[in-house]
């Protein structure tokens, strides 16, 4: 034998290729040629309405006529996404109904006001992190020096400068509080039999 039929793993086992191709094919051979379809034969939709529904859109884009081939296919692809959307579903499911006692990556907690007080925290801080974005946004608009004076800018600007005067009025109410506390002094205590 030469050096590399010794490497090779199929001849070291005494195993023509060859053959089991042949064998493989010649007791298969039915199956080669034929279509397999992926879609069941019956439509998981009533045919007629949605026939009438994607004709009645259809109508806006000028089709007037549809083939068969285009509802089954609509309809098929509406099955799939169905199918997708329920196995997510099932997992969330699972995953809420499940416990986690085992892992200690998870504290079981039942104070619902510190949950809520947690809840209540990240809103506020996604509605602080929506607020700086758009006030960079408006300032960015603000800024910028376009030559075309298109309705949508002018708009963002005229909200930048009422953005900026307000910030600036409630900076000022803010020192004026401070200014008024400190000409007050500090608080006193009233007594208790008071």
């Amino acid at each position: 034998r030469d050096e590399d039929d010794l490497n090779d793993v199929t001849s070291m086992a005494g195993v023509n290729l060859s053959e089991e191709n042949a064998c493989i094919l010649a007791a298969n051979s039915e199956l080669i040629g034929t279509v397999v379809h992926s879609c069941s034969d019956e439509p998981f939709l009533s045919s007629e309405a949605l026939q009438s529904k994607i004709l009645n859109i259809g109508k806006r884009h000028d089709i007037m006529e549809l083939n068969s081939d285009v509802v089954n296919l609509i309809s098929c692809a509406t099955q799939e996404r169905l199918r997708g959307l329920l196995e997510k579903l099932t997992v969330i499911a699972r995953h809420r109904v499940s416990t986690h006692k085992g892992s200690d990556k998870y504290i079981v907690c039942s104070d619902t006001r510190a949950q809520l007080r947690f809840l209540e925290k990240l809103d506020h801080l996604e509605k602080q992190r929506k607020d700086e974005e758009e006030r960079e946004m408006l300032l960015r608009a603000a800024k910028s020096r376009s030559n075309k004076e298109d309705p949508e800018q002018v708009r963002l600007k005229q909200k930048a400068k009422e953005m900026q005067q307000l910030e600036l009025a409630q900076m000022q109410q803010r020192e004026a509080n401070l200014t008024a506390l400190a000409a007050i002094g500090p608080r006193k205590k009233r007594p208790l039999d008071s």
